[in-house]
């Protein structure tokens, strides 16, 4: 997770929260074609909020306290778990884990821009501003559970793997950023864009039934890829790697499933609320007596 992969994503965030209305929403005249509702000023709020405070949060993240070599000369290997410790024991130089960090970031950029693929289906084309209003809140929301949640490394220390490698320079090992192996905020990345990917191909094709298993398969790829790169990069463990491609997993397929619900008799409303200290979202039910 770099700032650099922030800013244009922010600006964008911008031009679709206030470049679209709910008036120009695509109508549904066919709820299995178009299965979504998505109501622009709520989703493209929580877009630009989120990509907000993910861009103020993620610095005090990478620059955390540099390593002291204290603590560099006290890591031991056989104190990590033998389904990680493996990644220690690699025959790397500096000059090769860099060039495994190089692939993964080429990685992560055709990850997070596979989605645009979506756009050529004749189905899901007519709905284009839903998908990218929703993506951009998906990316959104991955990124803060990676920079805002107990999971991430705000609230953990845990060396990377190159922290263990002595014969590379102090320099690199002793950097700050180094205390954020818990977990991939990339692979999450990647594996939100591709599971977001797959549930709104399969929720647009009903028709392919079971056979929709073999897209959530092929949605492991772009991750699993990635985390593969960034081992051989000695910037995660094994088990960082998983949990991030679990988390983006879930974003990836839980928010377009939240924007699947049907609002029948309009008994729900979904807006933003704001008082005095404090923004956030409100949920209003209404029985269906108490509609007619």
């Amino acid at each position: 997770m770099q700032t650099h992969f922030l800013k244009p994503f922010l600006v964008l965030s911008l031009i679709v929260c206030f470049t679209t209305s709910p008036y120009c929403q695509y109508k549904m005249n066919d709820s299995t074609r178009h299965p979504y509702r998505v109501n622009y000023w709520v989703s493209g709020g929580i877009a630009v909020v989120g990509g907000v405070t993910n861009y103020l949060g993620i610095p005090s993240i990478i620059n955390k306290q540099e390593i002291s070599t204290t603590e560099l000369n006290s890591l031991d290997k056989a104190a990590v778990g033998g389904f990680d410790r493996w990644v220690l024991n690699q025959d790397l130089t500096k000059e090769k884990a860099d060039r495994y960090d190089k692939d993964a970031l080429i990685v992560l950029s055709a990850s997070v821009t596979l989605p645009a693929i979506l756009a050529f289906d004749k189905y899901i084309g007519k709905d284009w501003s839903k998908m990218l209003v929703m993506y951009l809140e998906t990316i959104s929301i991955v990124s803060n559970v990676y920079g805002y949640s107990p999971l991430g490394p705000r609230f953990n220390d845990r060396f990377r793997p190159v922290t263990y490698y002595s014969n590379f320079p102090t320099i690199d090992r002793a950097d700050g950023n180094n205390r954020n192996s818990f977990y991939s905020g990339h692979v999450a990345s990647a594996a939100a864009a591709s599971f977001f990917m797959a549930k709104v191909y399969s929720d647009y094709h009903p028709e392919l039934g079971g056979k929709k298993y073999f897209l959530y398969a092929a949605a492991t790829i772009p991750p699993i890829l990635l985390g593969y790169f960034r081992l051989k990069g000695l910037r995660h463990f094994p088990s960082d790697a998983l949990v991030g491609l679990g988390v983006g997993a879930c974003v990836g397929i839980l928010v377009p499933e939240i924007h699947r619900i049907k609002l029948k008799n309009k008994n729900l409303t979904v807006g933003l609320s704001s008082i005095e200290g404090s923004t956030g979202l409100s949920l209003k039910w209404k029985p269906a007596s108490a509609i007619n």
